[in-house]
């Protein structure tokens, strides 16, 4: 059998996070999928191969855990580009959707074809047979009303192939999927374990350890609100909104459209125009720069206003709260709102994460440690059985 690989993948609304390995690889993709078909039309065939594959991901898929077997996908920038692109809806599951797991797919099979693992997976003609011990997480929500267990039983015991059509370096490959094991962690005690510990689950945050916390988990189509309670999750207490920044988003690339006549590709493009740091807020019209300030503020700040009421409400149930940390991709986007109403209104005691990397990433880093953990603990077991085999032939 092939060696076990090890990968940690947050599937965001916004991108895909993804770890590997002993921390040799990072990918990090556009949660963006469009229908395609087989035969792309590539402009200078030739030059494919000089291109770089994430900008070109098309692949078709074969997965029993689809509800839509064997179609055929753009992934990720070449999604963008589509006029049928598709993005996960305000309201839905992520455990239930299609693109939650096609992109996943396509992650791992991105991992799988790289000359770095040749060593590590068997390879026969194009066809590479991948493993792979997966750490993820959900909702807190959907792990609330139990969608972790159906969605965890989706991927093992089956095997999900990806196909590379068109896609630079990598066409005509295929890559078969098997999992060893997947753990599905709830999203805001991931965002606590990250808080304070480091890769070796060593705290790194001792201040944090033993205080009454609310981590608040701002993403693309929910808000989780964990309240963390000597040192563990209080499950009852924890609450999962479906209000996220997507549909915020979608107002704004909207409302763009229609008073400037200008087209922005995805929700993406809509976060690089408020959070980049020149030139915030203003887009070209007709090669002029303009102020689209005007839509953004107004827009997010009510959005703000909404997710500060969630704080107000959660934090009135748990009135022995130290602080509330605000997390995630959606935080990023509402940083500044969400600091101005707190300053004006009830001044709680919250932190943002300075550092944008940190921020979008840590669910990621949250699964791979608690991963690793769960690695390190099996292989314990596993060699202390072996041991156990062994003592009574050496009698």
């Amino acid at each position: 059998m092939s060696n076990s690989r090890i990968c940690a993948i947050d599937v965001g609304n916004d991108s895909v996070k993804a770890l590997f390995g002993k921390l040799d690889y990072e990918l990090y993709i556009p949660n963006v999928i469009a229908r395609d078909t087989e035969d792309r039309p590539v402009i200078g065939i030739e030059e494919l191969n000089e291109k770089d594959p994430l900008d070109g991901i098309h692949i078709r898929i074969h997965s029993p855990a689809l509800k839509d077997n064997n179609a055929i996908y753009r992934v990720g920038s070449l999604a963008t580009k589509s006029d049928n692109a598709s993005e996960l809806d305000p309201g839905s599951s992520k455990s239930e959707e299609d693109q939650t797991l096609v992109m996943l797919f396509a992650t791992l099979a991105l991992d799988a074809v790289r000359e770095e693992n040749a060593g590590l997976f068997r390879k026969n003609n194009n066809v590479i047979d991948a493993n792979y011990t997966l750490g993820t997480g959900l909702p807190l929500r959907e792990v609330k009303e139990g969608k972790d267990v159906g969605y965890r039983s989706q991927l093992v015991g089956s095997v999900h192939q990806v196909e590379f059509l068109v896609t630079p370096k990598y066409q005509g490959l295929k890559v078969n999927i098997r999992f060893d094991q997947v753990k599905v962690y709830p999203e805001g005690f991931a965002a606590y374990i990250n808080l304070v510990m480091d890769n070796n689950l060593n705290i790194i945050n001792r201040d944090l350890i033993d205080k009454s916390i609310l981590i608040q988990d701002i993403g693309g189509l929910s808000t989780d609100v964990a309240v963390i309670k000597n040192r563990n999750v209080d499950d009852d207490k924890a609450q999962g909104f479906n209000l996220g920044v997507s549909e915020a988003l979608e107002a704004i690339r909207e409302e763009i459209r229609s008073k400037h006549g200008v087209e922005l590709d995805s929700r993406r493009d809509v976060v690089e125009i408020i959070t980049r740091k020149n030139d915030r807020n203003h887009i070209m019209v007709k090669g002029s720069r303009t102020s689209v300030h005007d839509i953004t503020d107004r827009i997010l700040l009510e959005l703000a206003k909404k997710q500060y009421r969630h704080l107000r409400n959660v934090w009135q149930k748990n009135s022995q709260t130290e602080i509330c940390y605000f997390v995630g991709g959606g935080s990023m986007v509402l940083k500044e709102y969400i600091k101005t109403l707190n300053n004006n209104l009830d001044g709680y005691n919250i932190e943002f994460f300075e550092d944008e990397k940190e921020s979008i990433w840590m669910m990621a880093n949250a699964y791979y440690k608690l991963l690793s953990d769960f690695v390190r603990k099996n292989e314990k077991e596993e060699n202390k059985a072996k041991e156990k085999q062994k003592q009574p032939a050496q009698k």
